[in-house]
């Protein structure tokens, strides 16, 4: 995009990358005051959180919850294994994260009534569902606002630091991008930004953060956009919906404090082959590297759109294709975190949109089942080997207190010491809630 009146360029790519254009609207939020009989702000639990998320749906029989005595139809080909925790068993293609289980708090009752991708995608990553949401409904600026969209509003930073980053690609499919990936109702502006470049590639780089022609020059065009907006009469970001994330910009491009972490090779080989050289383990890397820079909201995108959608072939694609980099990946995060001390103040949440359905189907698969799945808590305070939770013989419904997606909304507000109950405008000045959930305090012992 280039001015003909200062020759100023910055490349669309580039702003993508930075986050959602002002092509989807800009929305109007603010804060009200609390309900009288509200709870006071709660304490925040961790200064980051790292969502580590299987879009598509992970199988929770094949995972985290298996059935060893149901029919075969039902427990399909996978063993369970022991873990350190006295009773503990979870699926034998997770050896790694299975040995680790005794710092995961485990939840094995998460449940809605949303079998849509799209719709139950923007309920986990908001803790809330669309209002009058359609079946395969697109983002828009209705949508409720994802956790680092929301946090961003609460307690905007101006440190050079980003409050959200989402790797190593956001959720879309040709055009149409899947919901609950940005600030939806609350305006561009609090957007987290969205990596489009895997970080296993060769030379990996984010050019958004890259000022090829140095610093000086950067702020002397950012000098011309500004005389620019004076000299037609008003200020840029009176004009140019598209200000806010050119001044977002220029203070992290000049700043230089995240520009680092996005450069892997700094890292020793030996970690990145801990993690493992694939996509999922260099996204989980690159999540650490985010955390320590002082991100607040890091999701990791296990995969393209629906990779974990596995209606045929199941268990194949699940033993040589998905669980190998992701138990490696994970478990590396896990460590890494608590040997540079940073675990206990970072949340790692694991979870998909839904589950699968008991029984297995003609083409080997199971489809979707929003009536069950799990969620797994690592870091933060949680209390590890915890077990919450319980489904029926069959993994088809809990049989214990479920918690819904607005639970989980909640746990993570928490977490970051948003109040979750707070009360913000939609586009058309209405109140609303920004969660209807409440915390799992379970997790926490």
């Amino acid at each position: 995009m280039t001015s003909p009146a200062t020759g100023f360029q910055l490349s669309r790519r580039g702003f993508v990358q930075i986050g959602y254009s002002a092509a989807l609207g800009l929305g109007l939020a603010s804060t009200l005051p609390r309900r009288a009989s509200a709870e006071v702000a709660r304490p925040r639990k961790a200064k980051s959180v790292i969502i580590v998320f299987l879009t598509g749906a992970a199988s929770h029989h094949d995972t985290f919850d298996l059935k060893p005595d149901a029919p075969l139809e039902i427990r399909g080909e996978f063993k369970s294994i022991a873990t350190p925790v006295p009773g503990l068993r979870i699926g034998e293609h997770l050896p790694l994260l299975a040995s680790r289980m005794d710092r995961c708090a485990l939840v094995r009752s998460m449940a809605h009534r949303e079998d849509n991708h799209l719709l139950a995608t923007h309920q986990v990553l908001t803790g809330m569902a669309i209002p009058g949401g359609i079946f395969d409904q697109i983002a828009s600026r209705n949508d409720w606002p994802c956790y680092a969209g929301a946090l961003d509003h609460f307690h905007p930073r101006t440190d050079g630091v980003p409050t959200g980053v989402t790797v190593p690609t956001f959720l879309m499919e040709g055009p149409l991008i899947w919901p609950g990936q940005h600030a939806g109702l609350l305006g561009a502006k609090h957007d987290p930004w969205h990596i489009k470049d895997d970080p296993n590639k060769p030379g990996f780089r984010v050019g958004a953060l890259q000022a090829s022609d140095g610093v000086a020059r950067m702020q002397e065009r950012q000098t011309l956009l500004e005389q620019l907006g004076r000299a037609t009469g008003g200020s840029l970001a009176d004009r140019s919906p598209m200000a806010e994330q050119q001044e977002r910009a220029f203070t992290i491009l000049s700043s230089g404090k995240v520009a680092d972490a996005f450069d892997l090779s700094r890292e020793p080989t030996a970690v990145r082959d801990r993690y493992g050289r694939h996509m999922y383990g260099q996204s989980l890397l690159l999540a650490r590297r985010l955390v320590e820079a002082g991100v607040s909201v890091v999701q990791a995108n296990m995969g393209h759109v629906q990779t974990w959608d596995n209606h045929g072939k199941i268990f194949p694609t699940l033993k040589d294709r998905l669980l190998p980099p992701l138990d490696r990946g994970v478990s590396a995060l896990i460590d890494d975190l608590e040997v540079r001390g940073l675990l206990g103040e970072t949340l790692v949440a694991m979870f998909g949109e839904f589950g699968r359905t008991p029984k297995i189907n003609r083409e080997s698969g199971r489809d979707h089942w929003g009536r069950a799945f799990f969620a797994c808590f690592f870091g933060g305070g949680v209390t590890g080997g915890a077990v919450i939770g319980k489904t029926d013989a069959t993994g088809g419904a809990p049989v214990t207190q479920p918690y819904s997606p607005m639970d989980l909304g909640a746990t993570i507000y928490q977490a970051l010491g948003v109040d979750y109950d707070a009360e913000i405008k939609d586009q058309l000045r209405r109140p609303v809630r920004l969660n209807t959930g409440r915390p799992i305090e379970a997790i926490y012992g």
